[in-house]
């Protein structure tokens, strides 16, 4: 029997660590009026000595604290990430450790930046089929290990932090009422980090990658050309599929890519601008971990309301090229 589905808490965690537009321009050739024109951008967090897994770890806990549960109660946790501490274990699996959650499965998710969007959306499918009671779902990055910090074009748009939901089976109608997800490894090569070289010795042409190689690199026309057609496209997917009309849905929370990419988007989709929330100026782009760290937020700041029904899209777009849209009623 087919269970409904609802987000019952939030919680985000960043690093103390803030580094400004003129903290940058200390150590490369850029100012804070370069950043923010082209961006949006005047601060991001960065870890100190914080992994990813340390990072989603405090969302976690943050969650069980806020929903009085034990972590034994929890039945599964996915973390959405491109920054893991491992290759395997999985951070999942670490935060499980960290936590206690004996019980929970977990496992992680690679999407990029449409991460935490893939993650709610497996989510929902476990807990809607019956088998499974509560699970916790974190995006969380730590992108300052992946930039090359010599290259200006993408070092002062990434920061690190972390966000995530509670998620539980229901007696209440569901949140969920629509989702798109898509992807397009045809154009993967435009977004890429983290490139492992062959190293055996018995591998035809084995060599070491040079170190370069395994910096997040990233094509940004292309990138933005992607978001502003494909993103904007599963937004109004979503609509449609759930007969709502632009005029009835109250926010959207997206992706954090660059403000410019926002405007574009809420121009292409002719959707007011004020609809798409945003907190860039803070954080940056945290990749898996923008969605969830800016709807705690909102929720927070009282923008949004669990319990309310306000009708929100949460969207991401980023590497793989993967992107994705979930309308929810809070």
């Amino acid at each position: 029997m087919e269970r409904n589905v609802r987000i019952t808490q939030t919680a985000k965690y960043v690093p103390e660590h803030s580094v400004t537009n003129h903290d940058l321009a200390q150590i490369m050739d850029t100012s804070d009026e370069w950043i923010t024109s082209r961006t949006g951008i005047k601060a991001r967090r960065i870890a100190d000595m914080q992994d990813t897994s340390d990072l989603c770890t405090e969302v976690a806990k943050k969650l069980l604290e806020k929903s009085h549960y034990l972590a034994e109660t929890l039945d599964f946790i996915i973390v959405a990430t491109m920054t893991p501490d491992y290759a395997t274990p999985s951070t999942a699996c670490l935060v499980q450790g960290n936590i206690g959650a004996k019980n929970a499965f977990c496992f992680d998710i690679s999407a990029a930046c449409s991460g935490f969007v893939y993650a709610l959306a497996t989510a929902e499918k476990l807990i809607k089929s019956g088998g499974y009671q509560k699970g916790i779902v974190i995006g969380g990055e730590v992108l300052s290990k992946a930039v090359n910090w010599k290259d200006r074009s993408t070092a002062v748009l990434f920061g690190d932090g972390a966000g995530g939901v509670m998620l539980e089976a229901s007696q209440n109608e569901s949140q969920f009422i629509a989702e798109v997800l898509r992807a397009d490894g045809t154009r993967g090569e435009h977004l890429t980090s983290g490139k492992v070289s062959r190293k055996a010795p018995f591998a035809q042409n084995a060599c070491l990658t040079k170190e370069e190689l395994s910096y997040l690199s990233m094509d940004g026309r292309e990138i933005f050309d992607f978001a502003l057609r494909d993103a904007t496209k599963s937004i109004l997917e979503v609509l449609e599929q759930a007969n709502l009309s632009k005029e009835e849905l109250d926010f959207i929370v997206p992706h954090q890519a660059n403000i410019r990419i926002l405007d574009g988007m809420a121009k292409k989709a002719k959707i007011p601008r004020e609809k798409f929330l945003t907190n860039i100026a803070q954080y940056g782009n945290t990749s898996a971990a923008t969605i969830p760290i800016l709807l705690d937020e909102s929720i927070e700041n009282g923008t949004l309301t669990l319990g309310s029904k306000q009708k929100i899209v949460l969207t991401g777009f980023g590497g793989g090229l993967t992107w994705g849209s979930i309308l929810l009623s809070l």
